[in-house]
């Protein structure tokens, strides 16, 4: 799941990163806002939730995916929208423009 707030005096986006917890030990993020290198996410045990926080710069369009437990690539199923990698597979978007 993704988590938007947007800034009225700042070209940025705060982005927040969700996944159930649900069997994955570890769950981290890699997209373009971190040169595709895998960043762990926070286990919030109470709520069963990894979650990550980041800013990304409003107006773009950013691809990521999530790694479960080192081995297994995802998308997020409630992304923005999704584009084809050289892969063969689909990359999750977020994209941070404020709609009005």
């Amino acid at each position: 799941m993704l988590k938007k707030r947007f800034f009225k005096t700042k070209d940025e986006v705060e982005v927040t990163f969700e996944v159930a917890q649900q069997d994955w030990a570890t769950v981290a993020v890699a997209g373009d806002f971190n040169n595709w290198q895998p960043e762990p996410m926070k286990l919030n045990k109470k709520e069963g939730q990894f979650r990550f926080k980041t800013r990304l710069p409003k107006a773009q369009q950013v691809q990521f995916r999530y790694l479960f437990d080192d081995t297994h690539w995802d998308n997020d199923p409630q992304a923005d929208t999704y584009v084809a990698n050289d892969f063969g597979t689909d990359n999750s978007v977020v994209l941070t423009e404020e709609l009005a």
